[in-house]
């Protein structure tokens, strides 16, 4: 692949992922950092954001030069079988943030346009954006598809940007915030880790058709970094300033109401279409043959459903479930590809109960960790634990389980 068309690949992940952390759930979750103070709750931002996207670009590379998605590279290391697990719990969590997404964004537009017009509106915002996210959906993901999601970030990276100063035209005042306490920067660290986690079973769905490992797995993983960390940081601010992560009544108190409703919908939709199109992608390995883009037509009927009864307050809890499944799953797979060298799907693998073993015995600590509070928080800890112990499992256990399973299916 030649420099030119490196760099439109690289500059087309880098749109894509930072538009895929545009998003309204992003700033409520880095509200909920508030209790650790502005500088505190920077640092934890950072540096949770930093842990993460090394994983998502190591598990973006898998995608790009196997040619597979992310939930099949799971397949190297726990079998066919065992790969459907993942894939259940993947589509569970992938409806779940459709269903989070459509809500708040339609709860944050609804606060707008009851400022402007009056009157509730909660329902039909949550039917609206469930619909034009089918519709994001619909176009596909060839040419117009690209011409559209460049064309909302940069509509996005403006509003943002003003956003953004409205939110921070005191940043010296917002230093002198105290902490308040309440929240160990542990917690902090895992939160700001979680995000970028959640998205480590999607990212492979996007670069298996990449040209270039290096460009979609670095453009990608810049673009989230970038996108994301922002979007945490706003929130801090708000949160800090205002008592809430909303950012709907700022913009509207500036005179900003219309563009408030684009950068709530619009960053809505561009990064909820991912989920719902990853659930599709997920649950079509479960039933091969079914076509990706009507199971995730199906998926975002359902989150739109669920969104009318879905509430926010357990969002801190599902995004720690979400860390306490993905850290150890992804941690088995990075290791058996990078460091085992186990590269390719092994058909007479139907379930490796070894690497099972050791991602129950990681979510286990992952909780473990975060009860003791350990300033490091719970992911650093899981990884390298976890990673060690499947090393040293792939080295003396499993060549002799592979060996028995080739005899067996070799003797049929």
């Amino acid at each position: 692949m030649n420099s030119t068309g490196s760099a439109m690949e690289f500059k087309h992940f880098l749109f894509l992922w930072f538009g895929a952390a545009v998003s309204i759930a992003e700033i409520f979750a880095g509200g909920i950092l508030a209790p650790l103070g502005f500088a505190s709750g920077i640092s934890a931002i950072l540096l949770g954001h930093l842990i993460g996207i090394v994983l998502l670009v190591l598990c973006g590379i898998i995608g790009s030069r196997e040619r597979i998605s992310a939930i099949e590279s799971t397949r190297i290391s726990f079998g066919s079988y065992g790969v459907y697990l993942f894939s259940i719990l993947n589509v569970l969590q992938l409806v779940g943030w459709t269903a989070i997404m459509i809500m708040s964004a339609a709860k944050s537009a609804n606060e707008v346009t009851k400022m402007l017009w009056q009157g509730d509106y909660l329902v039909g915002w949550q039917l609206a954006i469930g619909g034009l996210i089918m519709l994001w959906i619909a176009l596909g993901r060839e040419g117009g598809w690209k011409k559209a999601n460049i064309a909302a970030v940069v509509m996005l990276f403006v509003l943002t940007l003003v956003l953004s100063g409205l939110v921070f035209n005191n940043i010296s005042g917002l230093s002198q915030i105290p902490a308040v306490g309440g929240m160990p920067f542990s917690a902090g660290l895992e939160l700001s880790v979680a995000m970028p986690l959640s998205w480590l079973p999607l990212i492979a769905d996007y670069t298996r058709y990449a040209k270039s490992a290096k460009s979609s797995a670095w453009g990608s993983g810049l673009g989230y970094f970038i996108g994301s960390c922002w979007m945490y940081i706003i929130g801090l601010g708000v949160a800090l300033t205002a008592g809430t992560a909303d950012p709907a009544s700022i913009m509207v108190a500036a005179n900003l109401g219309l563009a408030a409703l684009g950068i709530i919908i619009l960053a809505t939709v561009t990064t909820t279409f991912m989920d719902a199109y990853s659930a599709g992608v997920s649950f079509s390995s479960l039933c091969p043959g079914l076509n990706e883009k009507y199971i995730a037509l199906f998926m975002a009927v359902i989150g739109t459903m669920l969104a009318l009864i879905v509430n926010m307050e357990q969002y801190e809890s599902f995004l720690l479930a979400i860390g306490s499944v993905f850290a150890p799953l992804f941690a088995i797979v990075l290791t058996d590809y990078f460091w085992l060298k186990n590269r390719r799907i092994r058909p007479e693998l139907k379930a490796n109960f070894l690497a099972l073993a050791v991602w129950g015995l990681g979510v286990a600590l992952y909780y473990k960790f975060l009860a003791w509070e350990l300033a490091i928080g719970a992911t650093i800890p899981v990884l390298v634990l976890v990673s060690l112990l499947y090393a040293i499992v792939g080295r003396v256990a499993n060549p002799w389980m592979y060996c028995k399973l080739s005899a067996k299916h070799s003797s049929k």
